[in-house]
């Protein structure tokens, strides 16, 4: 068990009030993973203090310099990369493959955004006027609340954290109280690569106290948020307010399209990893299943097999595919939204309860769970269940598949599996989501593009890297004019 602190100024500590939590194993409700500082309103003001007092020498670093911080960052991950997925497993109950791909997902990032020390391009545009320059260039925003989730309890935060210090950001890091020993692993390792004292703060503490207090308080120039849609709106609307720059990455209620000409072995794979990996708790989750109706009953008899063979339990052991939901308050809701779909007249194909037999007897454990036979209107088609239930819906053909796929609130990731270079040409237009793929599952981002979706999958610019990601979030463009003509010249007039 880990006793963890806060990290404010460089230096960890308590938080004021000496009040704690416990961080639970979600495989075994009996093992306590940490002990946790629960920070109030004196905890946020130090940290913000410290980021607004260090901010002035951390701007005016180098940004090479500033990168090359962040390179020491990530080798140290590499060597740190099997210990912190065990712990991302015991904390958040992700299968030990999955954490490690977590972490490396971090280390991904760290790499990409290091190396932007040495870029963070502008541009150089001609003057109408002569004697006289013109460019644009990155310039630090300055305090950042970053907000993260359980689910990417290292990925996520890399993802944040790293831009946001490579632009010469200072940043108050506030993470799910679900995960926060992972936090404070990820935090150790950036104070161990000589990150100055008071460029990056800790704060534990519930999202509904800390976080909110954080996010408005006057001293944050800007946030970052993810997290679930009624969170995040609450903050936007908060933000907004007050006039406060605010990103927000919310969830979806994302789709796999199957047309007829589909190869079903591979979408079935598909699906079986878009819906049931993470035990379905990613934003990006295939939680629906749209099928061509002509091989409907083909596919639903594949994708049932190849659920039913899924097995759950501690993801630290190697023969587990599925390992816990993360805590009882999201173990009842999935549980509640199954008995929805039951009432609503879903046919319940596989799973629909909890299981508590063997070594799943301690933990918060959900069966892989299908209903076929959903239409789209139903609740458990259109609202986010984060967890390990999946719903088929036929449809007659392409243009009502995207019809479905869209009919959402939600518009983060969607997926079509066809043969039909066309057909494929269409969904990728049509697709009313910020991300789309091609015959593979709606889960798999990589860094080097951005992150994001439309409608209330999220608000403001988008995150990782590529033109419009992370830099354009952790950045604004500063526009400079020279004129060394030694005289007053006035564009669009003196031509």
């Amino acid at each position: 068990m880990e006793c963890v602190r806060n990290y404010i100024n460089g230096k960890w500590v308590d938080a004021r009030s000496g009040q704690t939590f416990q961080s639970i194993n979600p495989a075994n409700k009996e093992e306590v993973v940490g002990i946790v500082p629960k920070s109030g309103r004196e905890d946020v003001v130090d940290a913000v203090k410290a980021a607004r007092e260090a901010y002035e020498g951390w701007r005016m670093t180098p940004a090479p310099r500033r990168g090359e911080i962040l390179f020491r960052v990530v080798e140290l991950l590499m060597k740190k990369k099997e210990d912190l997925a065990k712990l991302e497993t015991r904390e958040m109950g992700k299968v030990l493959a999955e954490g490690r791909g977590d972490v490396q997902e971090a280390i991904d990032m760290g790499y990409y955004m290091a190396g932007e020390g040495r870029r963070l391009a502008g541009e150089t545009v001609p003057s109408e006027l002569p004697n006289k320059d013109m460019k644009s260039v990155r310039v630090p925003i300055g305090i950042f609340v970053l907000i993260t989730p359980w689910n990417f309890p290292i990925a996520i935060p890399g993802w944040k954290i790293f831009p946001a210090l490579v632009c010469g950001n200072t940043v108050v890091f506030k993470p799910s109280s679900d995960t926060p020993v992972c936090a404070a692993k990820f935090v150790e390792v950036f104070e161990e690569a000589g990150l100055p004292r008071g460029i990056l703060n800790l704060v534990h503490g519930p999202g509904g106290e800390t976080g909110e207090y954080l996010v408005s308080h006057p001293g944050v120039d800007s946030v970052s948020f993810t997290g679930s849609f009624d969170t995040g709106k609450r903050l936007e609307g908060l933000c907004c307010s007050i006039h406060k720059l605010i990103v927000t990455e919310m969830g979806g209620k994302n789709a796999i399209i199957v047309m007829d000409d589909a190869d079903l072995d591979l979408a079935v794979e598909g699906a079986i990893w878009g819906g049931f990996g993470t035990t379905g708790q990613r934003c990006t989750a295939a939680s629906r299943v749209v099928v061509h109706q002509k091989v409907y009953d083909v596919f639903v008899a594949k994708f049932k097999a190849a659920a039913s063979r899924l097995r759950l339990g501690d993801g630290l052991q190697n023969d587990v595919d599925i390992g816990p939901v993360v805590n009882e308050s999201q173990f009842s809701k999935i549980l509640n939204y199954i008995e929805i779909g039951k009432k609503e007249g879903g046919k319940l194909l596989l799973g629909g309860k909890a299981c508590l037999k063997g070594n799943c007897s301690k933990g918060y454990f959900i069966e892989p769970t299908i209903f076929g036979d959903v239409t789209p209107g139903m609740r458990i088609a259109q609202e986010e269940i984060f967890g390990p239930v999946v719903s088929l819906i036929r449809a007659e053909g392409l243009e009502d598949a995207i019809r479905i796929v869209n009919g959402t609130q939600f518009g983060l990731s969607s997926a079509i599996y066809t043969q039909d270079l066309n057909a494929s040409a269409i969904a990728e237009r049509d697709l009313e989501t910020g991300i789309v793929y091609i015959n593979s599952s709606t889960i798999g981002a990589e860094i080097q593009l951005p992150f994001g979706g439309v409608k209330q999958s999220g608000f403001g610019r988008k995150e990782a890297g590529g033109a419009g990601g992370g830099l354009d979030t952790y950045s604004r463009w500063k526009v400079v004019y020279r004129d060394f003509s030694g005289k007053l010249q006035k564009a669009q007039i003196d031509r």
